[in-house]
């Protein structure tokens, strides 16, 4: 199996993330939690990391770096391993603590790196028992939930506030920031102002999303499990690149994607008639092909792909897509259809 794809940059921006190996906890106590930042102040001058942001929950971590050198791999190995070796000793255990390598999705800042960072902080809250976990958010995006009440609110947000583990306390004044961490970047994005306005215009940016319920991630825009940037991000990514390899479907999967228009022809071409004759079919084969590459091939969001069959909202298009991956499961024929249209699309399966 291929090893994943690395992105290394001097200037890049990442977000990097890893989990306990079994998703078991990698912080048992404060002790291990102010080691880890001691570790990663270390780190900072050693490897000339800028650490943007930082979350410690129980089982995983979440990192914004800068790197100034192309290292983020021997930076994230380093820490790592620091990190281990310590908590190994002092509980006389052995083994690996941390699940496989360390996941890293390079990041253009001036457009996601405000998001990301809110994205990051709000994982203290984003849980079930605060209304925000993965499900409540889904349900959120779907309008199926109203508004919180006002208790379940204030206790969103003064846990958040009280949270001790993350950068957030630094980025709105609560406390002063470690000298290796820097607020300034991402906090200067939300708008100008004094320091004071700033930290209060990025806290009302953040907390309007614990109030209301955090209803888009960031992650449905990450392309090819790597990349998190607009298009012309994403074009000097894979400039950088290079060629596509058989042996690095991330590497693939950064090649250019095939446009709705592209695919709407391919299936005119396919079927022998216009887009407009079958569009509004529903379970009609062609319109469900078209929402299925729009997604997986061309890499449109659900509600842009509502959009682009007349207003259908977002569930609608979701179920037609998961239909349409059945019956490929099912009809022989069908798959090789979808076949020509790759081919066709120049993608490849």
């Amino acid at each position: 199996m291929a090893r994943p794809l690395r992105i290394e940059r001097a200037g890049a921006w990442y977000h990097v993330t890893a989990r306990g190996v079994e998703r078991r906890l990698i912080y048992l106590d404060d002790r291990d939690r102010r080691r880890w930042l001691a570790v990663l102040a270390e780190a900072v001058p050693l490897f000339r990391l800028v650490v943007h942001g930082y979350v410690m929950m129980p089982n995983h971590y979440h990192l914004i770096l800068e790197t100034r050198e192309a290292n983020l791999s021997r930076a994230m190995q380093w820490l790592q391993t620091s990190y281990s070796m310590g908590f190994n000793r002092r509980l006389g255990r052995v083994g690996p603590l941390f699940q496989g390598r360390f996941k890293a999705v390079v990041v253009d800042p001036n457009g996601w790196a405000l998001t990301l960072s809110r994205y990051v902080h709000l994982n203290p809250v984003r849980t079930a028992g605060m209304g925000l976990d993965k499900g409540a958010r889904q349900a959120d995006r779907l309008g199926v939930r109203g508004r919180p009440d006002e208790q379940q609110v204030r206790h969103r947000v003064q846990e958040l506030r009280k949270f001790r583990w993350s950068s957030y306390r630094s980025y709105v004044g609560l406390e002063k920031a470690p000298e290796w961490l820097n607020c300034e970047a991402i906090v200067e994005l939300g708008g100008r102002g004094t320091r004071v306005e700033r930290q209060q215009k990025y806290r009302e940016y953040v907390e309007q999303a614990v109030r209301e319920g955090l209803k888009e991630s960031p992650w449905e825009h990450v392309q090819a499990q790597l990349v998190l940037g607009g298009r012309e991000f994403l074009d000097e990514i894979r400039r950088q690149v290079g060629v596509a390899s058989r042996k690095q479907p991330q590497r693939r999967a950064l090649a250019p994607r095939p446009s709705w228009e592209a695919v709407v022809k391919a299936i005119e071409k396919v079927r022998g008639e216009k887009w407009e004759a079958f569009r509004d079919r529903h379970g009609d084969w062609g319109r469900e092909a078209a929402l299925y590459l729009g997604r997986t091939r061309s890499g449109l969001r659900l509600r842009e792909l509502g959009v682009a069959v007349g207003g259908a909202d977002y569930a609608a298009v979701s179920a037609a897509i998961k239909r349409f991956e059945l019956r490929l499961k099912r009809d022989r024929s069908l798959r090789k259809t979808a076949d020509a249209l790759c081919n066709m699309l120049k993608i490849e399966t």
